[in-house]
Order: C-alpha cells, then sequence, then structure tokens
C-alpha cells in the first residue's frame, strides 16, 4: 500500500500515518526506534537496496529524506509506504516515508522529521556521503538524533574530515560503518598479542578510510605511532603487522544491510571508536 502526496504539508503525514496505524486488521506493527536517513540523490538506489536487505530485522519508522534545494519552489512531497513481512503468527507491519524537501525546506529538516519521530523511542540518523560539517541541515538533524552512522569510506578529504566528525562526539554518539568492517581485522590483530605490543610496521590493503581506522586504533591502543604504507583497493583484503599476514575472524556480517542492522541496534558511545578516530 502506498500513498503519494504532492505539495503535502507535515500535519497531512501524520494524518495518514495515524490512519495507517487504525486499520492495522491482522497485521501487528512493533517500533523500537525512528530510522531517518538522509539521501543525497546520487545515494538514492543504494539506499534501496540497503532498504530492501534490512527487512524486518529492526522494527522501526523509517523516515527518507531526499534533499533538492536546487528545486524552483519550496514545497514538500511524500509518499508512504507500508511493508509487511510474513511471521509465523501474523504479519508485522512498518512505515517507511519518503519526504522530498524541496528549496528552502531542505534546510529546515528538523522541523519536518521531529513531528514524525515515534514519542518515547530512540532515533537514528543514517547519512549518506560526506556530513556537510557546520552547515545547518546536520547541526539540525544531530540536534534532534540520538545517534548518527555514517560510513567514512564514501568521503574524500580523510584523515581531515575525522577531525570535523570528532567534534560531534560530545553531542551525540556516532557509528560509521567503516570502523565496523574492520572488526573482523581488528580481532585477527589481538591475536598477535603480546608480540604486537612491539610492532612498528602496518600495511594495509583497502579503502583509506578502513586503514586509517586500524592504524588509529593500534595508536590509541597502544599510545604511539606505526609506520604504515597503504595500497588502495575497494575493500580490505590485507593486513600485514611488522610483515605478518594477519587473519581475519570469521562469521562476522560484511554486507550494508548487516552491517547498518547491527549499528540500529546500539545504545552507547563507542569510546575506543572515538579514540581511534582522535588518533587517525
Amino acid at each position: 500500500m502506498a500513498q503519494t502526496l504532492r505539495h503535502t504539508s507535515v500535519d497531512e503525514i501524520e494524518r495518514r500515518l495515524e490512519a495507517l496505524r487504525d486499520f492495522e486488521g491482522p497485521s501487528q506493527r512493533t517500533s523500537v526506534l525512528t530510522h531517518v536517513a538522509w539521501v543525497p540523490p546520487e545515494w538514492s538506489r543504494a539506499v534501496e537496496r540497503v532498504m530492501a536487505g534490512l527487512g524486518a530485522r529492526v522494527p522501526s519508522r523509517t523516515l527518507l529524506l531526499y534533499p533538492d534545494p536546487a528545486a524552483s519552489e519550496d514545497c514538500l512531497d511524500a509518499r508512504i509506504d507500508q511493508e509487511s513481512f510474513p511471521n509465523s503468527e501474523r504479519d508485522i507491519c512498518a512505515e517507511v516515508v519518503h519526504l522530498w524537501l524541496r528549496g528552502t525546506t531542505a534546510k529546515a529538516p528538523a522541523s519536518v522529521v521531529v513531528p514524525l519521530h515515534i514519542p518515547d523511542l530512540p532515533v537514528f540518523l543514517r547519512w549518506r556521503g560526506k556530513p556537510p560539517f557546520g552547515r545547518q541541515e546536520l547541526e539540525q538533524m544531530v540536534g534532534v538524533s540520538d545517534r548518527l552512522i555514517v560510513d567514512s569510506t564514501e568521503w574524500p578529504g580523510l584523515p581531515a574530515n575525522y577531525r570535523r566528525l570528532a567534534g560531534l562526539f560530545d553531542r551525540v554518539a556516532v557509528s560509521d560503518l567503516a570502523w565496523a568492517r574492520t572488526l573482523r581485522w581488528r580481532a585477527g590483530v589481538a591475536e598477535l598479542w603480546p608480540g604486537i605490543k612491539e610492532a612498528r610496521a602496518l600495511h594495509v590493503a583497502g579503502p583509506r578510510a578502513e586503514a586509517l581506522l586500524i592504524r588509529g586504533w593500534l595508536r590509541s591502543r597502544l599510545r604511539r605511532d606505526f609506520r604504515m604504507r597503504h595500497e588502495d583497493a575497494a575493500e580490505l583484503g590485507r593486513v600485514e603487522v611488522d610483515g605478518t599476514p594477519v587473519e581475519p575472524a570469521r562469521g562476522l556480517a560484511t554486507s550494508p544491510a548487516d552491517l547498518l542492522s547491527d549499528e540500529l541496534e546500539v545504545f552507547v558511545r563507542d569510546r575506543v571508536y572515538e579514540a581511534a578516530v582522535r588518533a587517525a
């Protein structure tokens, strides 16, 4: 069931959502959070794939924000999708609200999303691409979110932009999918203990963000620097410490949907990640 609304208002969207909840039939609705995603045009297809992979694993109301600041008029368009997932006893329903923020509406996203949050539940904000640090739209959204989820492999300008990210740590809990993808390799490096205490050189073949975070993690944990040789690659495929290959742990999540699903279940600050970012 989908409802398309042109030149609509937040009040009208709220009314439509309430009407959906009043007409559930045999389905049940269980929400544990509000999931908000900021989706610039170049990320829309990637978001669709991730949303399809998430399914019903993290019951939530999802608000997908599509900014269009160059639009010729200031308005709000929306589409409300009701998704149903079969369960052993009854179907589970979830709402996905697509919101196109036209013109200056894209500069005031908090006024749109806050009334659509589910009361008394945490708000997770997934920001696709590099956040516009210091700009109004990011400042507003951080101010009304409990957790910010990024993927620093999507960013140019590293490691300088890690300094900008670190400036948000005392305002909102932060997750980084690039950091999550290093978990298998960090577990493998930990297996080298206690010899790792004397290590001096690191070789990483993979995305720059993940290489910097592994190096930052080691620097912050051992409180000294490492020489790092970085070989760029689309995926993290090799880590060596003083020439010794690291064997990554097996069985940990690596797909975009799996990684996001895991982060949507984390409610506390990751101090080890924060230290790695600062050291990066």
